[in-house]
């Protein structure tokens, strides 16, 4: 009951993407969450590092996107200096405007990886819609007040996550 929140594949950080793999498995998009996966919450702008990573990102081929419950102002601020998609107000862990949003590019669930922080949002998400969902470890463990409650809850499925990989090793991590 609780695999709906295990991901595919959970790496410490966005910087450890498996990009062969990705490639391999046919995947075009890559979604980001931003607050916490690549950012704390309260860092508006992408620093040169990570503007550097998002465009290495997209000149190997890979359409990047970040996908938030936050705000337009949020998303827009950040993606300005990188140029990739942004979808605002996602709902996430609900699917449905990431659905939407895929094939108005013309891309399938099957060809998107997820990346985030929050099991009951981002990797939920990815299930929902049926892409390749991916965990990060959290950048900073400031978080806004309600992931902090959420946080307590999501660290004993994590912790129910690495005892079903260890039994399950061929249904766990892909990479």
């Amino acid at each position: 009951m609780l695999e709906i929140f295990y991901p595919e594949i959970d790496i410490n950080s966005i910087y450890d993407l498996p990009l062969d793999l990705l490639k391999t498995k046919g995947i075009r998009l890559i979604c980001f969450d931003i607050d916490n996966t690549v950012v704390p919450y309260d860092v508006p702008e992408p620093s040169f590092k990570e503007i550097s990573f998002f465009k290495n990102l997209m000149e190997k081929g890979f359409k990047v996107c970040f996908i938030s419950n936050n705000t337009h102002h949020r998303t827009d601020l950040f993606n300005e200096k990188i140029g990739g998609y942004a979808l605002p107000r996602a709902s996430k862990p609900k699917a449905k405007k990431l659905l939407e949003f895929l094939d108005s590019l013309n891309i399938t669930a099957e060809e998107t990886a997820l990346v985030g922080d929050q099991l009951f949002t981002d990797v939920w998400c990815a299930k929902n819609a049926k892409a390749l969902s991916i965990l990060v470890k959290p950048v900073s463990n400031r978080d806004q007040i309600q992931t902090k409650v959420k946080r307590g809850l999501e660290r004993m499925v994590y912790k129910r996550y690495l005892k079903w990989k260890k039994k399950h090793p061929e249904s766990g991590n892909l990479v």
